[in-house]
């Protein structure tokens, strides 16, 4: 038996169309494999069928030149996918982190919302979209829409840990120091040891906005872990950073400064959140200094600088002892590092 060369053209037309379709829109096909191979073989019977009919074989060299060639590409044919077919959650969530991944706040940001409106109950889909508006918004800040959205996260999974955190950061915004500080050590007795000591400077730094007395000392064991850290060893974890910090000696001879106020050492994600993603407390006296800054520094439960690719640092000295920069702090450059550094990173605090 001869099959037909346009039956070949139109068997071989049909499997590289759905092979591209089936690797930029798979995710948004998982969980529905039965539907998925019902549409391959319809799919493969309806290209036949049109093909014997209308085909040609230069029409089929044509859609094999519009196979996608890039990122930009396989999300044209996503965003093409859910304007055909909008009510999908998964979709629309990958779409948000596909815009997210390439600088597109304020798309990221309505994709989320899209997804949010399709699946209103799923606890990290919430807590994304919720994160996604606070990049979007210029100040940084988690509107009322994005703080519902962390109230119904908490809901939903009571101890969401990424949930707490940003529903204290949306609270110590809205100039609530004494509940974030409260929401804040919620997470306290579920983190590890190292995250818990990071975790109390931002929750004394809410008490002492609030007007209330630091936290009580941690146990002894934890006390002499935190004591028996170095140099050496945190240099060892993924992306530590060391950091070498001075101030301008010209300035210091012009000016005098109380040798107690503040210092803060912190690294941050380049134009994302302010919440820095590790962070160390010193006084002025102790410049110059070298710290290192590690996944032990770091504030967030959930966000953890051996995670990262790139980080901004710089140090503060701050007039009111809180890391959130206010009137009469002075603040050395940010320096954008590519992690993992090869070498310390130099920082000199000037007016």
């Amino acid at each position: 038996m001869v099959i037909p060369a346009t039956a070949v053209f139109a068997g071989l037309a049909t499997a590289i169309a759905l092979s591209v379709l089936g690797w930029v829109l798979w995710p948004l096909w998982r969980g529905r494999q039965w539907q998925w191979a019902a549409g391959v073989l319809a799919l493969g019977v309806a290209g036949l069928a049109l093909y014997r009919v209308v085909g040609t074989p230069d029409a089929l060299q044509a859609e094999v030149r519009a196979n996608p060639q890039s990122l930009d590409e396989a999300m044209a044919q996503l965003e093409a996918e859910l304007q055909r077919n909008p009510d999908q959650p998964e979709g629309w969530a990958l779409l948000a982190r596909s815009q997210a991944a390439l600088g597109n706040a304020a798309a990221a940001r309505d994709s989320y919302a899209r997804a949010v409106e399709l699946a209103p109950g799923v606890p990290d889909l919430l807590v994304d979209a919720a994160e996604a508006r606070a990049v979007a918004d210029p100040q940084r800040r988690f509107d009322a829409t994005a703080v519902e959205w962390l109230h119904r996260a908490l809901a939903t999974q009571p101890g969401h840990q990424r949930a707490t955190w940003f529903l204290g950061v949306s609270q110590r915004q809205s100039r609530q120091p004494a509940e974030a500080a409260e929401t804040w050590a919620s997470l306290l007795g579920v983190v590890d040891a190292a995250t818990a000591r990071s975790l109390r400077v931002q929750i004394d730094e809410a008490r002492a906005e609030a007007g209330l007395e630091p936290l009580p000392a941690a146990s002894t064991t934890a006390a002499a872990a935190d004591a028996g850290k170095t140099a050496a060893t945190a240099a060892a974890t993924a992306n530590a950073l060391t950091v070498k910090v001075a101030l301008d000696p010209a300035f210091a001879e012009r000016v005098r400064l109380r040798g107690d106020a503040t210092v803060f050492v912190i690294a941050r994600i380049p134009d994302g959140p302010p919440m820095p993603v590790a962070v160390e407390r010193r006084t002025l006296a102790d410049l110059p200094l070298e710290v290192v800054l590690d996944d032990a520094d770091s504030p967030m439960p959930t966000q953890k600088l051996s995670a990262l690719q790139e980080v901004e640092v710089f140090a503060r000295v701050s007039a009111s002892g809180s890391a959130n920069r206010s009137e009469g702090d002075l603040q050395s450059a940010p320096v954008r590092v590519t992690l993992p550094a090869t070498a310390p990173i130099e920082l000199l605090i000037a007016p």
